[in-house]
Order: structure tokens, then C-alpha cells, then sequence
């Protein structure tokens, strides 16, 4: 059955049900698929009338719950989800629906916070106002699907239905099939640097509701609250569109289709060197059986007039048979195997840079947390080890029988250092053998016992 097909057994389905009986999350699927259809079945159609439904009920009550599943902290008008609870959410979302009725939003300054990098930097990250999250989601609920029938298979990352995972299941199979040539590309603060008028155009491709814009433009355009204070960027801000925003990525992979496009283009210079791309948001990868110095200065020149910049001291073409490369916290790796020493094999397993990021977490976070009951110590380090091992172990994509037990020997030195400070001479697992007593009593994650079965849901 093909895609297609899919869609509409899925439409007939949902619309089959009486609308009271659906519920906001059919009502909204029901739109997206119905939205997707008609932007499959026409390439070339523009959508004219979306505003409006970014304020239907359904579509806003199922905004606010996506929003508040995902938490995180309030922007900077300092409202969080129990002020939202205590003030009324029906009140908060009503009054959220009458302002784009009405036309009368506008968008918050958001709050910039500076989040570490692993190799030393820091990362902007603007956090909007939970109320500009939820218009923003209501406006990626109705958006999203029309872009996503233009959007390749060659891109994974935040997608419907899509992983760093099935990036790396292709990866494999093209290594398997013998494009052994690889360009990993790095690209320098993509999502500061996309420009906002050459965004517009690829907007304009499939939307011609110019309110809809216009609520993109602001929010493209709103002012950031630096951590000192300050004010920057806003009207006069040409590029860029903050991390943290709930549409941010949707803008980001709308223009970098735009290089999907031509990378993948059945007729086009790479299709027919045998050149497939594999992207993930902005890190992507070239792989082809032969790849000259002409394709990277090619797609250094598509990238240029982009508005795009390369990192060229990151980005690096090799030979994957003889050098290994990372891809999205992967290390992909051609091994000699251990009972036959003649034949070779596809080594996909966790990165050493991964690896050292989740000891750096665990270690912060037992700085942080002092003078903590056993109990909760557990409860602070299970979600940090069961998320980095489910991100390695669902769909089995890799090899982690090593990676989990350096992590296993890991906590069995790092925490036992942790009780056995002065400050701990009070708890009941100072001088004793802390690891083995958290693991067994308390419900602390084991690594190494856990490796290669299932994804972790130890509590």
C-alpha cells in the first residue's frame, strides 16, 4: 500500500466518526492528513486561506497540550504551567484564541540562555513565552504537513514519524552497497545564520496567507533578552531564527530543502555522480562511491549563496573503509571481526564524545545535588543514564556492549567518590559500597547489566 493509500484510509477512518465524538488530537490529525493530501496531489498549489484555522478550538487545545507535555521553563514574563493551572488554562487558551482572531498578538521578547557546548563553547538558547510556544505549535500543527509532502527522504530530523536513528539505518545500508566516499559537513550557527528574506521565498512556495506570514515575520524578528539584560536583535535582525522556539526546526528544514532538492534532483550534477545525501536538521553527509574536490567546492558554492557558512576546518572528506567519522553521537567504524580474522564488518557504536558528554552530566549533577537521600540521588541519575542508553538501544543500531560498560565502571568509581567525601560521612552508604547498594537496593540503573536487550525502564 502506498503512502498515499495511507493517507486516505487514515482520512476516510477519522472521518467516518461523528466530529463530537472525535476528540482535539483526531480533529487536528484529520486537518494535517487532509492538508498533506492536497499538497501531495498538487506540487505546484498555494495555500490561500490557513490563518484561521490556527485559532480553532481544537487545533489551540491541542497546541496547549503539546506544549505543556514538553514543559520547560517560563519565558520571560516569568509564567509558568501552575500559574497557566491556577489562572484558568480553558480562560488562557480562550483569550490566546481571541488575539489572533482579533489580530492583536504580538510575540514577547525571548529570554537568551547560554547552554554549554561539549567542546567548551556555549550555545544560544532563546526560550519564547509559554503563550508564544502555543501559538507557535498552533501554527506548526496546520503548517507542518504541507511542507512535509515536499520534504525528501533524505532528511530525518524533527519529523513526523523520523529519527537520528533511520538516518544512521541508511547510512548503513549505503556503506553496505559500497559508497565508501564521505563528506561530513559542518555548518557554523545554522539556525543564527539562515536569511530571513531568502526563508520568505521557500515560505512562499506553498503559502500565499499573507497573515500567516506576517505571524512568522514577528516572531522571526522579535527582540532577545539577553542574560545580562540587554535587548538585541528585533526589527532590524536580518537572519536567523532562535533555538528553542517550538517552530524553529519546521523553518529550518523548510530552507534546507531547498539543498535537498538539488542534491536529489533525478537529473541533477550529484544524482548522477552517484552522490545520496543524509541529513539530520543542519549536520548532513555526502556519500558516494568516488567523490572529487569539484562536488565539495560545488556544494561549498550552493551553500555560500545560501547564506550558509562552512566550517571547513571540521567538515572533511574521507575514505570510511579507512577513517572512521561521527554522526549524530555515532562513531561508524569498518572493523576486522573477532572470529574471522579475514572478513570485515560495519561497526556502528555509541562516539567518544557521546560517551564523555553523559559522564560530564552525571558528574554535574552529583556536584549538584549534595547532601541527597539515596532515593532521590536514584531519581536524579536514572533519567540521565536511561536516556542516553534508550537513545542508543531502541531500533538496535548500533553495538553497546562496551560503550555501557565503561559507563557501568564509570558510576561504579565516580559514585562511590561521592559518598565517600566528608561532607557524607552522615549518610549510611559512606565507606561502603555505595555502587553496588544503589544498584541493588535503590533502583539505580546498571549499565552493563542492562547492554544490548532492550531499551532501559528501570525505575
Amino acid at each position: 500500500m502506498s503512502n498515499q493509500d495511507r493517507v486516505q484510509q487514515e482520512i476516510e477512518k477519522l472521518s467516518q466518526k461523528k466530529r463530537k465524538q472525535m476528540n482535539s488530537l483526531e480533529r487536528v490529525r484529520l486537518l494535517q492528513l487532509k492538508l498533506y493530501q492536497k499538497a501531495k496531489q498538487e506540487e505546484e498549489y498555494k495555500f490561500y486561506v490557513l490563518y484561521d484555522k490556527l485559532f480553532l478550538d481544537h487545533v489551540l487545545e491541542e497546541a496547549y497540550k503539546r506544549v505543556k507535555a514538553k514543559g520547560g521553563s517560563p519565558g520571560i514574563d516569568g509564567q509558568s504551567f501552575s500559574d497557566i493551572k491556577a489562572y484558568g488554562e480553558e480562560k488562557f487558551i480562550k483569550e490566546i484564541k481571541e488575539d489572533l482572531r482579533k489580530r492583536t498578538y504580538k510575540p514577547q521578547p525571548v529570554k537568551r540562555k547560554m547552554i554549554e557546548k561539549e567542546n567548551g563553547g556555549h550555545r544560544p538558547l532563546g526560550i519564547p513565552t509559554i503563550r508564544d510556544r502555543v501559538v507557535q505549535m498552533s501554527c506548526k500543527l496546520v503548517i507542518e504537513p504541507i511542507f512535509e509532502a515536499d520534504f525528501d527522504d533524505s532528511s530525518h530530523g524533527f519529523r513526523p514519524k523520523r529519527s537520528a536513528h533511520d538516518a544512521i539505518r541508511e547510512i548503513r545500508q549505503y556503506l553496505k552497497s559500497g559508497k565508501h566516499m564521505v563528506y561530513d559537513a559542518d555548518l557554523s550557527n545554522y539556525f543564527d545564520t539562515i536569511p530571513h528574506d531568502k526563508l520568505e521565498i521557500a515560505l512562499k512556495e506553498r503559502i500565499s496567507d499573507p497573515r500567516v506570514l506576517d505571524l512568522i515575520k514577528l516572531w522571526l524578528k522579535v527582540p532577545v533578552v539577553e542574560e545580562d539584560g540587554r535587548y538585541t536583535g528585533g526589527k532590524k535582525n536580518r537572519k536567523g531564527t532562535p533555538q528553542g522556539g517550538v517552530i524553529s526546526p519546521l523553518l529550518a528544514n523548510i530552507y534546507m530543502n531547498l539543498l535537498d532538492r538539488i542534491v536529489n534532483k533525478a537529473s541533477g550534477y550529484y544524482h548522477e555522480r552517484g552522490i545520496r545525501m543524509i541529513r539530520y536538521a543542519d549536520d548532513f553527509i555526502l556519500m558516494a562511491r568516488q567523490m572529487s574536490q569539484d562536488t565539495i567546492l560545488r556544494t561549498h558554492r550552493l551553500l555560500d549563496r545560501m547564506g550558509l557558512i562552512v566550517n571547513e576546518e571540521k567538515s572533511k572528506l574521507i575514505r570510511a573503509t579507512e577513517t572512521s567519522f561521527d554522526f549524530l553521537g555515532f562513531t561508524v567504524r569498518y572493523d576486522r571481526s573477532l572470529f574471522n580474522r579475514n572478513s570485515k564488518f560495519w561497526n556502528i557504536m555509541p562516539s567518544a564524545k557521546s560517551q564523555k558528554r553523559v559522564r560530564q552530566k552525571l558528574n554535574t549533577t552529583l556536584k549538584r545535588i549534595g547532601h541527597y537521600p539515596a532515593t532521590e540521588v536514584v531519581d536524579e541519575l536514572n533519567p540521565i543514564i536511561r536516556g542516553w542508553m534508550n537513545y542508543f538501544t531502541i531500533d538496535k543500531v548500533c553495538y553497546t556492549r562496551v560503550s555501557f560498560r565503561k559507563l557501568d565502571d564509570y558510576l561504579r568509581y565516580r559514585i562511590p567518590r561521592y559518598y565517600n567525601r566528608k561532607s557524607q560521612r552522615r549518610s549510611s552508604l559512606h565507606g561502603q559500597q555505595a555502587y553496588d547498594l544503589l544498584t541493588s537496593f535503590y533502583g539505580l540503573i546498571k549499565p552493563f547489566r542492562s547492554s544490548g536487550i532492550r531499551p532501559v525502564n528501570t525505575l
